[in-house]
């Protein structure tokens, strides 16, 4: 069954709000859909349900480790933007407490270091602003009034100050340069990256500023840039945010990332360090340059006398393994924790009651589990061992429970408390199970299958529901992105592998070489092999799974977006008419063009092992000789070209040449073209298109 729209905002409008809201603008909270789907008919996964499920945050703890402080997104389809609210929840699970609908999103929850208020960021003015609210509800107050707002906060630990990120604009741009020409719309450039991700540079910086507080907790005096003068980025763009820096226990220094470079030099390169600032001197110096690749994330022990970090080692290279560096501040000794380890921690998190302990999520065979590190033996446990990925993870102060957000391929984020001797997990948060039970379920399978060089190959299986096996299904190829990124439990509004199995496609989705999770040698095989190895992956995952009796070999289909989408480019000549159906969103067509205009070009020069005009560099000319455009002459499968306008990473160019190509050779193809989406569809309303269009194409060419 499939619920259009329409049904489903009159299906919000006939409910009544399931949670208990107290708090300023109560009244409104019949603007938000209900938890309450008793009216909804059984039905097979559709786009829809996807943009009404519940997005749950991460979870932040109370000081005293009693209660769970979170976020909850609501989607409003037809007015085609989700708001955010406030809930609170008892550790160990139990009544969900709303803390007030407002007409505003709440971002940047948490709570104070005194545990006696919860602080937020809000638009309820003409910017963003930072709010306090009674633990026990009530009325807000404004703490801050920035001029020009801020994008984000932490409270020192005394409360005598608090940090906050602002933009400043620090270059001159068009109207700087000719004043007299207010209406000209021009962009003089004169080095790279001046457009990043999805935005163009716009001559500001993200700078980190220091403003004291009074006894009642308000803002005074005049706030203080810390980075006064600096054309550089704290946090960095475009996805840093407050994770990227960590006030001292004294409240006394700030410590934060910034790669400080800028131009060509930023461009091609990864090198970020970790910066601490005296609030008393003023001075700031760097405590790790000694390491060229990224460095993030720093984290304070409790007594202040070591500070932690997130660490790659070689610069240019954003999929290197991403360790923990322990620095002893009274010595400057520096110390690698993962120096025995492949793991590539996502996010770690310090034991407040053990000092010697540390907990960290990292991709183990396509499954983001939890771990400890003890730091005395660099002694590593596996903790958690379920089908799922873990994605946040806090450590209560009282026992021997972990309070961890977990989605799987069949079920959005919710939260769970783990217990860290056993690992063994149990649900608290239940924001979709109601959404979820009239869902027809898929299923997934784990399968490995033997690649063209001997070794073995994770493959998850995804079934539509009620599958049966005495039938025969089409089948779906899935090439992930990245290239480095596992093909894990994720969740997703848009390669979500449950919605493609619930049109009745069988899911074949292969962790190919060239991503984390299965050691060092699997990973970095792919970097300058485009078109080698991995592809001979996919194909050994296709023809094992197609030689099922319920695949049908004759409607196999390929998909796949970024490197999954230069992977449908490079299969569309050189497949053998294995696949009826292509379709490629955000891929690379011409190597050339994506070296030459690409933002990040340490991505490019790394993987593909050097620029194209290198002639005598053997290594880089090998990966040139496999760019998907080479080989348009034995294009003959219908194809289906996705790109976003905004997509800088791959610029939309590529799509288009692409699309074109397939039109002049007399392919069947369509192009989607999303002039305001970037590398990803984030729009609800553009996003369901996304679905339709997807699955009419598929559709039209497998059914």
């Amino acid at each position: 069954m499939r619920t259009s729209i329409a049904s489903y905002a009159l299906l919000f409008g006939a409910m009544l709000f399931f949670f208990s809201c107290g708090g300023e603008n109560a009244q409104e909270s019949m603007n938000r859909p209900n938890r309450d789907f008793s009216k909804v008919e059984p039905h097979n996964l559709t786009p829809e349900d996807l943009w009404t499920f519940g997005r749950v945050s991460a979870p932040v703890l109370s000081p005293d480790g009693e209660t769970l402080l979170f976020t909850i997104a609501y989607t409003d389809i037809q007015k085609n933007s989700s708001l955010t609210d406030m809930y609170t929840m008892p550790v160990g699970g139990g009544d969900m407490r709303c803390l007030g609908v407002t007409k505003e999103n709440e971002y940047e929850v948490t709570w104070r270091p005194d545990g006696k208020a919860i602080c937020y960021l809000s638009s309820k003015g003409d910017d963003m602003q930072i709010y306090e609210m009674p633990v026990g509800g009530g009325a807000s107050k404004q703490i801050t009034n920035i001029k020009g707002g801020i994008d984000g906060f932490i409270y020192s630990p005394d409360q005598r100050h608090i940090l906050f990120v602002q933009r400043v604009k620090l270059d001159k741009d068009i109207h700087d340069l000719h004043p007299d020409m207010p209406l000209a719309n021009a962009r003089l450039e004169t080095d790279l990256m001046y457009r990043h991700w999805n935005a163009w540079a716009d001559g500001a910086y993200n700078h980190i500023f220091v403003v004291d507080l009074d006894s009642n907790g308000k803002a005074i005096g005049e706030a203080k840039d810390i980075m006064e003068g600096e054309p550089y980025h704290a946090p960095q763009m475009p996805f840093g945010g407050v994770e990227e820096i960590a006030w001292s226990p004294d409240g006394m220094t700030i410590a934060y990332t910034s790669k400080k470079l800028q131009g060509k030099a930023s461009a091609f390169s990864t090198n970020s360090n970790i910066y601490l600032y005296s609030l008393e001197s003023g001075e700031t110096k760097c405590v790790s340059d000694f390491n060229k690749g990224y460095d993030k994330c720093p984290q304070y022990s409790a007594d202040g006398k070591k500070l932690f970090w997130q660490s790659m080692e070689r610069d240019g290279y954003e999929s290197d393994q991403d360790r923990i560096f322990m620095l002893d501040l009274a010595t400057g000794e520096s110390t690698n924790l993962f120096a025995d380890t492949e793991l590539s921690v996502g996010s770690f998190v310090l034991d407040p009651k053990d000092a010697d302990l540390i907990y960290f999520i990292a991709d183990e065979k396509a499954k983001d589990a939890i771990f400890s590190l003890r730091i005395s033996t660099r002694e590593i446990k596996k903790i958690t061992n379920d089908v799922a990925n873990y994605v946040s993870v806090l450590v209560s102060p009282k026992d021997s429970k972990l309070i961890a957000s977990r989605q799987s391929m069949l079920m959005p984020t919710e939260i769970y408390t783990v217990d860290a001797n056993s690992g063994e997990s149990a649900q608290i948060s239940h924001i979709n199970d109601e959404l979820l039970s009239k869902v027809n379920e898929c299923s997934v399978e784990e399968r490995w299958v033997k690649t063209t060089d001997g070794k073995e190959m994770l493959v998850w299986v995804v079934y539509p529901p009620y599958f049966d096996k005495t039938k025969q299904y089409p089948a779906l190829l899935y090439c992930q992105g990245g290239p480095q990124s596992t093909v894990s439990q994720f969740w997703s509004t848009r390669w979500n592998f449950a919605l493609m199995a619930a049109n009745d496609y069988i899911v074949v989705a292969p962790n190919r070489r060239g991503l984390p999770g299965f050691g060092k040698e699997w990973n970095e095989q792919i970097s300058g092999d485009y078109g080698g190895q991995n592809m001979k992956d996919y194909l050994s995952a296709i023809d094992a799974i197609s030689a099922e009796p319920y695949v049908d070999e004759n409607r196999l289909g390929a998909v796949g977006a970024s490197y999954g989408g230069f992977s449908i480019y490079w299969l569309a000549g050189h497949h053998d008419k294995r696949f009826k159906a292509l379709i490629s969103h955000c891929g690379i067509f011409n190597f050339d063009q994506m070296y030459a205009t690409t933002e990040e070009s340490f991505f490019t020069n790394w993987d593909l092992k050097g620029a194209y005009w290198e002639r005598d560099n053997a290594a880089a000319m090998k990966s040139y000789k496999e760019s998907p455009h080479l080989f348009v002459n034995n294009w003959d499968t219908p194809i289906m070209v996705i790109h976003g306008e905004k997509d800088f990473r791959i610029p939309y160019t590529q799509g288009m040449a692409a699309f074109n190509t397939a039109v002049m050779k007399g392919i069947p193809a369509e192009f989607l073209y999303f002039p305001d989406e970037c590398h990803w569809v984030q729009k609800p309303q553009n996003s369901i298109v996304w679905h339709r269009e997807f699955y009419k194409w598929l559709d039209k060419w497998l059914k």
